[in-house]
């Protein structure tokens, strides 16, 4: 009858979470909420919802996505507010949308990285994302299930800064500084992660964090090639449904 597009937020201690038990919390929440959840058809029904660009495990976000379908007309706001309160504290609902056409992950084609290196050189870091930025492939090593595998994680970066901050880190002492890299990285196959990036650092400079860094995703989205700048992704479902508040033929939802 209807699909409901979510943006959820992964924070504090939940960034250690794997997508798998996020997925089973997020059907629990689904359940308590009472939100009319349609089921797959065949042997062993599951319920559709799907997940698009997750975040890697250990890493926060600001930005995660699903798609619940559901089998009558709901109220996305009341749905945000049910959800929401049926999610553990740091998996936290901050949008919903009635779903438009097309397909959201295809939509996703850039993210938005903080991260965060408590005790690391602010001029060290600064010359190696030079170094980085100007060399025309950095070719890093990952293990994956299928073993080690090569690729080019300069390809996919379209920007990286370097700034300065305070650390928040409690382990670090109160008020220390810490260097912020901020990176906008396009979606590829093999995916380039912040973490790839920092072992390029290290290749081409010789830069390493202290400690390991904290990483958030703070948004993703469709690119804007004239300004660089990432766009909301659920920004087309709104304006195939007026902001959400209006149903098929201009028909007003009102509750599940």
């Amino acid at each position: 009858m209807q699909r409901l597009r979510v943006r959820y937020a992964k924070r504090g201690r939940l960034r250690f979470t794997s997508h798998r038990d996020i997925s089973r919390a997020v059907e629990r929440a689904v359940r308590r909420a009472g939100i009319p959840v349609a089921f797959s058809a065949g042997f062993s029904p599951h319920p559709k919802i799907s997940y698009a660009g997750a975040a890697p495990t250990g890493v926060a976000s600001e930005a995660e996505y699903l798609e619940i379908g559901v089998t009558r007309l709901c109220d996305p706001e009341q749905v945000k507010s049910s959800l929401d309160t049926s999610l553990p504290p740091g998996l936290d609902v901050l949008d919903v949308v009635p779903a438009g056409p097309g397909g959201l992950a295809d939509r996703l084609e850039v993210s938005d990285w903080e991260v965060r290196l408590p005790g690391a050189d602010r001029e060290l870091a600064r010359v190696a994302a030079e170094k980085f930025l100007a060399s025309a492939t950095v070719e890093v090593e990952r293990l994956t299930k299928k073993g080690p595998r090569r690729f080019d994680a300069r390809e996919a970066v379209l920007r990286l800064v370097v700034s300065e901050g305070t650390d928040r880190t409690a382990a670090q002492v109160p008020g220390q500084t810490c260097v912020i890299l901020r990176m906008v990285v396009r979606h590829m196959t093999p995916a380039v992660r912040p973490d790839d990036v920092l072992t390029g650092l290290r290749l081409v400079a010789d830069f390493a964090p202290p400690v390991p860094p904290e990483v958030t995703r703070l948004a993703q989205g469709p690119l804007d090639a004239s300004t660089g700048a990432l766009a909301d992704p659920l920004d087309l479902d709104r304006d195939t449904t007026r902001g959400g508040e209006a149903g098929p033929a201009g028909e007003h939802i009102v509750g599940y």
